[in-house]
C-alpha cells in the first residue's frame, strides 16, 4: 500500500466502524453544505520496541511526514510525537502517543507484556498494524476494569489495539462556523455530548489552538466474561490561529491534549 490517500481512507474506514456518530456528523455538515477537512489523526500505542511511536509513525514517514513535534504527559505518563507531511493542505497532521509502562504496578506491566508477546508472534506489516485492532487476545472485562484504575489508556489499548483513535475536523475550513463555541453548540442541538473535562472548549486563541471532542461512542466488544459495551472512538474538532509571525500553528499543547484523551472515559450505556 504505497499510496498516502488510500492508507487514510482505509484507517477512516477503520475508524468508522467504532463510531457510528462519524456519519451522522458528516450527514448534518453535508446539509450545511460544509466540506469536511481532516486537521490531524491520532493514535495509541506502548513503548514496547518494533510497536512504539516510531514504529508506528513510519508508515507515514516513509510517504513523506516528519517529526515536527514532541510532547510529554506527566500526570498520564504518555509520551507524543506529532508529524506533518510537506502538503500541509492536503495530509493531516499525524499524533502518536504511547505509554510509558515500566511506571507503573507490576501486575499492569505483566498485562501489556503478555499482550505485547502475542502481537510480536503475529506482528503483521507496519501498513497493516496502523489498523489491525487487537486479533491476538479476547479480552478479559475483568482486567480491562482492573486496569481502568490506573490507566484508561491502557485498558482501552488492551481492548481496541491499533487503530486511529480519533480523527479531527479543521474548524478553520468550515464555512458556516466561525469559532469552536457556535459549532460546540451545534453539535449539543442535535443531540451530541460533549467532552466537559477542563471546559468543553481546551486551550485558547492565546495558546494558537481550541480544541473539543464528542465523547466516545459505546461499542458492544466481545470479552471472554461476555459482551460489554465499552467507549471506543470519537470525534475531535481543532481550531487553529496564527502566531506573530502570520503562520498558522500547526502544533499541539499538552494541558489541552491531556483533557482530549479523557474523551474515550469510561461510562455506562
Amino acid at each position: 500500500m504505497n499510496n498516502l490517500e488510500q492508507l487514510i481512507s482505509q484507517l477512516f474506514s477503520d475508524y468508522q466502524a467504532l463510531n457510528p456518530s462519524v456519519k451522522k456528523i458528516h450527514q448534518l455538515f453535508q446539509n450545511q453544505s460544509e466540506q469536511i477537512i481532516n486537521d490531524h489523526i491520532a493514535f495509541r500505542t506502548i513503548d514496547f520496541p518494533e510497536i512504539n511511536i516510531h514504529c508506528i509513525a513510519r508508515p507515514f514517514t516513509e510517504r513523506g511526514y516528519k517529526i515536527k513535534g514532541n510532547y510529554r504527559f506527566e500526570e498520564k505518563k504518555l509520551d507524543a510525537i506529532h508529524l506533518e507531511h510537506p502538503n500541509t493542505s492536503l495530509f493531516p497532521r499525524i499524533f502518536i502517543s504511547q505509554l510509558r509502562h515500566a511506571e507503573f504496578s507490576k501486575e499492569l506491566q505483566q498485562v501489556l507484556r503478555d499482550l505485547y508477546a502475542k502481537i510480536i508472534q503475529q506482528k503483521p506489516t507496519d501498513d497493516k498494524l496502523l489498523m489491525a485492532g487487537n486479533p491476538w487476545i479476547t479480552p478479559s472485562y475483568n482486567i480491562y476494569k482492573n486496569l481502568l484504575h490506573e490507566s484508561e489508556y491502557a485498558a482501552w489499548f488492551y481492548v481496541f489495539g491499533f487503530r486511529a483513535n480519533h480523527f479531527t475536523i479543521s474548524v478553520n475550513h468550515l464555512i458556516n462556523f466561525n469559532s469552536l463555541e457556535g459549532l460546540n453548540t451545534f453539535l449539543k442541538k442535535n443531540g451530541f455530548s460533549l467532552n466537559s473535562s477542563g471546559g468543553e472548549i481546551k486551550g485558547s486563541p492565546q495558546l494558537l489552538l481550541e480544541q473539543s471532542s464528542i465523547l466516545a461512542d459505546l461499542i458492544e466488544m466481545e470479552f471472554l466474561d461476555g459482551p460489554q459495551y465499552l467507549p471506543a472512538c470519537y470525534y475531535e474538532f481543532a481550531m487553529r490561529y496564527k502566531d506573530q509571525d502570520g503562520k498558522i500553528f500547526n502544533g499541539f499543547i499538552p494541558q489541552s491534549a491531556n483533557k482530549i484523551f479523557e474523551s474515550t472515559n469510561f461510562r455506562n450505556k
